[in-house]
């Protein structure tokens, strides 16, 4: 449980990790569909998001979903990850 770590320029796997108060700059940040990061008060500045494994096959999914004619159910998606609660 990595706290007040800063990365910098490097490759950090997200799978399982909790993170606080940590500074990612200019690093790789790689998740690969395993157990869900989480990250309390931590910031990103210029930070290269990678989706590798089963995260990428769930993009590549909901990306032949949209193509297929199911745009709405995708917004539908992206809004209920977006939305405060």
């Amino acid at each position: 449980m990595p706290s007040g770590v800063t990365y910098n320029h490097e490759i950090v796997q997200l799978d399982g990790e909790v993170f606080t108060q940590c500074e990612f700059r200019d690093s790789r940040l790689v998740y690969a569909g395993g157990e869900t990061p989480v990250f309390e008060d931590c910031t990103f500045v210029a930070c290269d998001w990678k989706h590798e494994d089963a995260a990428a096959r769930t993009l590549a999914y909901l990306k032949q979903v949209w193509n297929a004619g199911g745009k709405a159910q995708v917004q539908a998606l992206i809004k209920d990850i977006t939305v405060s609660r």
